[in-house]
């Protein structure tokens, strides 16, 4: 708990004992001295607060209502009633305070990756330094039970790593010699030496911790509208508080009857219900994501997510893994595969291409680099070589177009020995397990789905095939990926918004474009520009994130006519004289402990998914 609400607590505490010895006490003098102390003891603090939202212009907020509530309560002879506007408030608000702090707590989780230090391995030992204070290609040591202080690629030992805190997933993640990890998590068993890959200004903890701070800055528009709301709707109810109070007693008499009845009009104008609980839906929205791994950098994307009518995919990394295998190759007579696969692997040994890593990972031996006596490489074609003397072109259908090469479905290298053409090597990119599964949760759900891709039309296809994706745009450059997604958006706006995903630093411009853009665990240019993370790299987790928005946005609505409804009905009640200030203070206190227990069902919901 915090100092605030301890301390808050702690005066209702007091209050409430200084109440019930005014019901014992049956001298009036004593009487009403017990209540004064216990309207006191909760009201100084609601005092003050007032008088600087007097003196700031703001009159009309909560504690402002409040105070002019309760003070004419006491001035009518009401000081029960008086005391009781105000404990049940302070109530209120406790509960409120308490609620929030919870509702942050899985947020807040997220903050607890930052690590404290690293250990630094130099020339005189391992020295335990700030994070701040390493460089990428240093070696770091990683003790059991550490954190991880920085991403890097494990030169030394094994070990297996709790990586919930950021991607939602409780299952540890085996790894070893080679393996790259990300800063955040923590290290369950093994000494491992790490080699960083990045600062730790741009390293994954630190853009998680970023995220996590901005998360809740970005309102959606229930929240801009219960603000605009407030704003009217509570001067409104003030003038009529004051119109019944001193205008009606004119013309009907018994004004003791009517202040009463005005002081019911203020007590229940206070639009705490609103004010904390829709935003609170939300806050639990967001956090219950972050639960499931699921990082939502402002609740205006829940929002946005909630109304999705069309999801446009990229393919490689996103729909499938990102991860070449080699499939077949196919020889000329005058060579073998074995061969074929020997030069293809010499000629990529120096590649970062996918499918260049793919082949040198399946020839799976050691390569002498003093074979290999030229290397030229033409950017998105291919690759000119000279190896074991032999002249060696390996590529794209392109880049090979002076020989006849057969047209094939799946993604292909060709190659060419001393001028002759020498055969394929054929790969296969997965599917992700879960790809099918959530397009066909998506067309069931009505929402419209398509896939850009840079690659060729004839492995769209192929991957299409399985998927049923509605409609497939190849062999796209990044503007032309953002060209047809304008096209996309133009077809599908009137009926909801449309959702990317992507995971590639040429699907940045396309991910900010978006309604809403959601990254997989990727490049830094995608992460930043999207809305919505996925940090485990689960596309499934979409169809918990659809879910969680959507049930946010009904428990938002649900609180907004529930507090709208009773406060209105109270209010014409008091008018006809069947209300009374007991019935106001539920009206404010009860409702809005209702729709803030309501809220926490977004967490809940989400925690169960």
């Amino acid at each position: 708990m915090t100092k605030g609400l301890i301390k808050n607590i702690k005066q209702i505490l007091i209050s409430i004992s200084f109440v019930v010895l005014s019901i014992i006490v049956s001298n009036a003098e004593l009487k009403t001295a017990f209540l004064l102390f216990a309207y006191m003891i909760v009201s100084i603090q609601i005092f003050i607060k007032a008088y600087k939202s007097l003196k700031n212009g703001g009159f009309l907020d909560e504690n402002f209502l409040m105070a002019i509530a309760s003070i004419g309560a006491f001035l009518i002879g009401e000081q029960i009633e008086a005391v009781a506007i105000i404990l049940f408030y302070k109530i209120g608000v406790a509960f409120e305070d308490y609620s929030i702090n919870r509702s942050r707590k899985s947020i807040k989780e997220a903050m607890s990756i930052a690590p404290d230090y690293a250990n630094l391995k130099t020339k005189n030992g391992v020295k335990k330094v700030s994070p701040e204070d390493v460089k990428i290609d240093d070696i770091i040591v990683v003790k059991p039970g550490e954190k991880v202080p920085l991403d890097g690629i494990i030169t030394t030992g094994s070990s297996t790593l709790d990586t919930s805190a950021l991607t939602g997933e409780s299952l540890p993640l085996e790894v070893e010699k080679g393996t790259k990890i990300l800063s955040g998590s923590v290290n369950i068993n093994g000494l491992l030496e790490v080699k960083v890959t990045s600062e730790f200004q741009t390293s994954t903890v630190s853009k998680i911790l970023e995220l996590v701070e901005d998360a809740t800055a970005k309102k959606s528009s229930h929240e801009k509208f219960i603000t605009k709301f407030a704003k009217i709707y509570t001067p409104i109810v003030v003038g009529l508080a004051f119109f019944i109070a001193f205008v009606v007693p004119i013309f009907a008499g018994d004004f003791k009857e009517w202040v009463y009845k005005a002081l019911i009009f203020l007590v229940v104008s206070c639009p705490c219900a609103l004010v904390v609980s829709v935003p609170l839906s939300f806050f639990g929205g967001i956090g219950g994501a972050s639960k499931k791994g699921i990082l939502v950098k402002g609740s205006n994307y829940l929002q946005i997510l909630a109304k999705v009518k069309s999801f446009v995919f990229d393919k490689t990394g996103t729909l499938t893994k990102g991860e070449f295998a080699l499939k077949n190759i196919v020889n000329e007579s005058f060579i073998s595969k074995d061969e074929i696969l020997k030069l293809a692997a010499y000629a990529q040994a120096y590649s970062t291409h996918p499918i260049g890593i793919s082949i040198v990972k399946a020839y799976n031996k050691k390569i002498d680099e003093t074979s290999i006596t030229k290397l030229e490489e033409v950017p998105g074609n291919g690759i000119n070589a000279t190896i074991f003397g032999k002249n060696i072109k390996i590529g794209s259908k392109k880049f090979l177009s002076e020989f006849e090469l057969p047209n094939l479905k799946e993604t292909a290298s060709f190659i060419a020995v001393d001028g002759k053409f020498a055969g394929y090597l054929t790969f296969e990119d997965e599917l992700r397990n879960d790809s099918f599964k959530l397009i066909k949760w998506l067309k069931d759900s009505s929402i419209k789905t398509a896939m850009l891709t840079g690659d060729r039309l004839e492995v769209a296809l192929n991957i299409n095939e399985k998927l049923k994706i509605d409609e497939v745009y190849a062999e796209l450059l990044p503007a032309d990926k953002l060209t047809n997604l304008e096209k996309i958006i133009d077809k599908y706006s009137k009926n909801g918004t449309v959702a990317y995903i992507g995971d590639g630093i040429n699907d940045a411009p396309v991910l900010a474009r978006a309604d809403v853009g959601i990254s997989m665990l990727g490049t830094d240019a995608a992460m930043e520009a999207s809305d919505i993370v996925l940090m485990d790299n689960n596309i499934s987790k979409i169809k918990t994130a659809i879910k969680i928005s959507k049930k946010t946005i009904n428990i938002a609505y649900q609180n907004i006519v529930f507090a709208i409804g009773i406060k209105v009905l109270v209010m014409i009640l008091a008018i006809f004289g069947f209300a009374n200030i007991w019935m106001a203070i539920f009206a404010d206190v009860g409702v809005t402990i209702l729709a803030i227990l309501n809220s926490f069902r977004t967490f809940y919901y989400a925690k169960k998914l």
